[in-house]
């Protein structure tokens, strides 16, 4: 007798699927109006444990880079005379956060307190030299003032002579004459001298004083390329690694290097006032401007939500590196308060609040395309 097979009894129900389907078009729907209009509802909760939606009503997204409003280079020192690469002895780490006045980089300074040494025994010397010179001068000018004094008697004494010419001979009163007038020339040859001797003496001086002041800037730089080798920070900040290019590769600066003058080797970033760099589309420009309050979150670090201000929104666009039709408009949004993961070169999304959703639309409608 055969057996009759007996099926399921959900088989015999018939499954009504618009009933699952029919509630779900509305919000659907609502999904792809909200995407295509670029509006977003964000409710993330501030990092603080507040449970309030982050921007209530419709937002726009953009997103950017963070960076430091203060932020200086740490370059290796421009030294006097020849330019040659400078080996680090010293080199603070990376993500050190330092004072003002800090050593950051310490190159080795054995040469310039060499050449420093080396000017400053010169200078020591050319001192001395001036000293000597000095010495010498006085004893040759007391001997030509000597020597000057006795013609001027020489000459005092022949006029006395020649006055008793009437008195005597006509050869001993040509002899007197001729002894009168020998006199006179030696002691105008001799004042003649005198002042000649003087300007070369003067001059000679001058020369050892050009060298003295030469040999005292040659010291001034050699000291000051010393002081050089240490470099300070300028503000309280992060401390941030340079990267160089080398054996066709990126490395990060470190102790034993050789580097060249001008070479950046740290970035100094005061992290306790920050901002955001970003793009803003050009079909969203009327939406936003500068004084607004915004949201900012960093990408790596979503349960951190921050306060913001837009500072400033460009007012030309620029051309995308990706396609020349799509144009974008550099804004900067200032940071409230700080963060120890608040760093720089993070991703962050900022959210512009638009009061008027209808608005907003027509707005973006009326951009040029």
């Amino acid at each position: 007798m055969p057996r009759k097979s007996r099926a399921p009894a959900w088989a015999h129900r018939r499954i009504d699927v618009t009933a699952f389907v029919r509630p779900a078009v509305p919000i659907l729907l609502a999904c792809l109006i909200g995407g295509c209009t670029g509006e977003r509802v964000a409710d993330t909760p501030s990092p603080a444990g507040d449970t309030t939606p982050v921007v209530s009503g419709p937002v726009v997204r953009l997103t950017g880079t963070v960076e430091a409003v203060q932020t200086t280079a740490v370059s290796v020192p421009r030294l006097e005379g020849p330019a040659t690469p400078l080996l680090i002895v010293g080199l603070v780490k990376s993500g050190t956060r330092v004072e003002r006045g800090d050593v950051l980089v310490e190159f080795d300074r054995q040469q310039q307190e060499r050449n420093a040494f080396d000017r400053r025994a010169e200078l020591v010397n050319i001192r001395s030299e001036i000293g000597k010179k000095v010495a010498e001068q006085a004893a040759l000018e007391a001997t030509d003032l000597t020597e000057l004094t006795a013609a001027e008697h020489d000459v005092a004494r022949a006029e006395l002579e020649v006055r008793k010419n009437e008195l005597i001979a006509p050869i001993d009163a040509e002899k007197n004459t001729l002894a009168l007038e020998q006199a006179r020339a030696r002691h105008a040859q001799l004042a003649t001298t005198y002042t000649l001797k003087r300007t070369a003496a003067e001059a000679d001086l001058r020369i050892l004083d050009i060298r003295r002041a030469r040999a005292e800037r040659a010291l001034g730089y050699a000291e000051r390329n010393a002081e050089l080798m240490i470099t300070r920070a300028p503000f309280s900040g992060l401390v941030v690694m340079k990267r160089l290019y080398r054996n066709g590769q990126l490395v990060e600066v470190a102790e034993g290097d050789e580097v060249w003058p001008g070479t950046a080797v740290i970035d100094i970033v005061d992290t306790s006032h920050m901002r955001v760099r970003a793009k803003v589309n050009q079909a969203d420009a009327g939406r936003v401007a500068a004084g607004q309050r915004v949201k900012i979150g960093l990408d790596g670090f979503p349960e951190l939500v921050f306060d913001g201000t837009i500072d400033t929104v460009a007012p030309l666009a620029t051309v995308s590196q990706l396609s020349p039709t799509v144009r974008t408009l550099a804004a900067i949004v200032s940071i409230d308060g700080a963060h120890p993961q608040l760093l720089p070169d993070l991703t962050a999304w900022i959210d512009v609040p638009i009061a008027d959703a209808g608005v907003a639309r027509s707005a973006r409608a009326e951009v040029p395309r």
